[in-house]
């Protein structure tokens, strides 16, 4: 049987995620002539590939599209709500399927409902949608502060952000000036209470569109005769030639057969978990990989806001029927106030806090706050030599401890949310929840970026792995700092900066 796979190309991007979807943009625009193979394990499961399935109008289709982005056994029927369920307390969100063992080491804390998603867009077919731009510590000094920023800039071009999305709901305005006397008291302008910055738009219908990984893509590569996008194909591991990457090892999930796909650079950009488990399968294993796991504790309450006169039913929209009543509202990250703080109508949230009062549609809000891990290289993701999961790659196991330190914010995020609950409204419990760790989904550091090959570190700032000419590696994973705002823009951000330097690379040899 005939490959569909090429032989040859100049880049291979493992992951159609944003941080690969931002390679694959900025190659196409600033290096058209290269020749670009993108390989997914899951399928396309949206039209166009890639996209959010919260644009799905038809709800049953929408289902659909999250089951059969649940992993290896999303073809299973059953009662399967967000893949694997295990417990109350271990269940994944639709889109998402938990890791189903190695998850937590006795005497440690673990990350009970660590989840992945598998399909063409990566968890950005099923995200929030929220950018915010990381602040103080969370910030990635070693780029220097201009470049962050205008790299940042280049993140939000290419994810759509947009902060007027919700500009017309009738609570939002409430809603942020009630948080706004309670938080902003000794902030800059640039942290006080404001709207989130988030990654949709409205189209000309007037209807909202999420952005997922379509958007990062957009036309230009799209169009691009030389970019080709391969789902259901498992890259099993990257092709190391004199001291460099040269390419990958792919099989076709669908017919079982496996091929070599040559290629002048490789960037893995999968999660933060698969991304260090291909490099580990490849014999790539430089001291810091899969170290320094972090993930951001997530405290959650739900309010009435107070005194509210009811709005007119037609704030329900259209398609999606996603109501858009408050909208979202961000309390940014300051290391004084170091949480970061999202304020979002219920149908906008991906926890699921109270049911929406019939009587008084949109008065009830969640309040969620995110708190930054204390780092430690011995937070870490560790791969079986023997053992497998059930994609057949070395299985994983998660050591991950929670210092005193992280207890410390964590009691003051739940004091701190309960008064900026009070101050917009009246709370539904008084007792805020957290939720398992793991379960915002947004787990970085395992192959972070350095300024020197010291070790604690897996790549340059360009992303390139350390003494591997060649490859390259994406997505949170890379984020070298302890953060709690939302990781998507930095870490497509980063992105921007290691697929400028392929394309100058490959501009510089022709």
């Amino acid at each position: 049987m005939s490959s569909r796979y090429p032989e040859q190309v100049d880049v291979a991007i493992v992951g159609s995620g944003p941080a690969g979807a931002a390679y694959a943009r900025i190659l196409s625009e600033e290096a058209p002539d290269a020749t670009i193979a993108m390989f997914e394990v899951g399928p396309t499961v949206s039209d166009p590939p890639g996209a959010h399935v919260k644009n799905i109008a038809d709800p049953d289709e929408r289902a659909r599209a999250q089951l059969r982005s649940e992993g290896p056994s999303a073809h299973d029927d059953g009662d399967r709500v967000g893949g694997i369920v295990k417990t109350a307390q271990r269940r994944a969100r639709p889109g998402t399927f938990l890791l189903e063992d190695g998850y937590q080491v006795e005497g440690e804390d673990g990350l009970p409902v660590a989840a992945f998603s598998s399909n063409v867009g990566g968890m950005a077919a099923h995200w929030t949608g929220a950018c915010p731009r990381p602040n103080d510590s969370e910030r990635i000094d070693l780029l220097g502060e201009g470049d962050l920023d205008e790299l940042l800039s280049e993140g939000e071009r290419l994810l759509g952000v947009t902060t007027d999305a919700f500009e017309t709901s009738p609570y939002g305005q409430i809603v942020r000036d009630r948080l706004a006397a309670a938080a902003d008291e000794g902030r800059s302008e640039r942290t006080r209470v404001q709207r989130m910055p988030l990654a949709v738009h409205r189209n000309d219908e007037g209807r909202l569109v999420w952005s997922g990984s379509d958007v990062v893509l957009g036309d230009v590569t799209r169009d691009n005769p030389h970019f080709t996008l391969f789902d259901e194909s498992l890259v099993t591991r990257v092709l190391v030639e004199g001291g460099q990457a040269a390419g990958v090892a792919v099989t076709d999930r669908r017919t079982g057969e496996s091929h070599e796909v040559r290629a002048r650079f490789v960037v893995v950009a999968g999660d933060a978990l698969r991304t260090p488990q291909l490099l580990w399968a490849s014999g790539i294993r430089p001291e810091a990989l899969g170290r320094y796991l972090n993930d951001q504790a997530q405290i959650v309450f739900a309010v009435r806001i107070r005194d509210l006169v009811a709005a007119d039913a037609s704030a329900q929209s259209g398609a999606t029927g996603l109501s858009e009543y408050s909208g979202v509202t961000w309390v940014p990250f300051t290391d004084e106030v170091p949480f970061h703080g999202q304020v979002m109508q219920l149908d906008a949230s991906p926890v699921k806090l109270a049911e929406d009062d019939p009587a008084a549609p949109g008065s009830i809000v969640g309040l969620g706050l995110f708190c930054a891990k204390d780092l430690q290289a011995t937070d870490r993701v560790e791969f079986s030599a023997d053992a497998v999961d059930g994609y057949g790659m070395p299985a994983m196991t998660l050591h991950y401890r929670l210092t005193e330190h992280d207890r410390q914010v964590f009691d003051r995020a739940k004091a701190e949310i309960v008064r900026l609950g009070r101050a917009i409204g009246e709370p539904l419990d008084d007792r805020p929840f957290m939720m398992p760790l793991g379960a915002s989904l947004h787990y970085q550091g395992t192959t972070r970026m350095g300024a020197a090959d010291d070790g604690a570190s897996v790549c340059s700032p360009n992303s390139e792995v350390w003494a591997l000419a060649g490859l390259f590696v994406a997505g949170n994973g890379v984020i070298p700092t302890a953060t709690a705002c939302n990781p998507t823009l930095t870490s497509v951000a980063l992105g921007v900066r290691g697929a400028r330097e392929i394309a100058s690379r490959l501009l510089t040899s022709k």
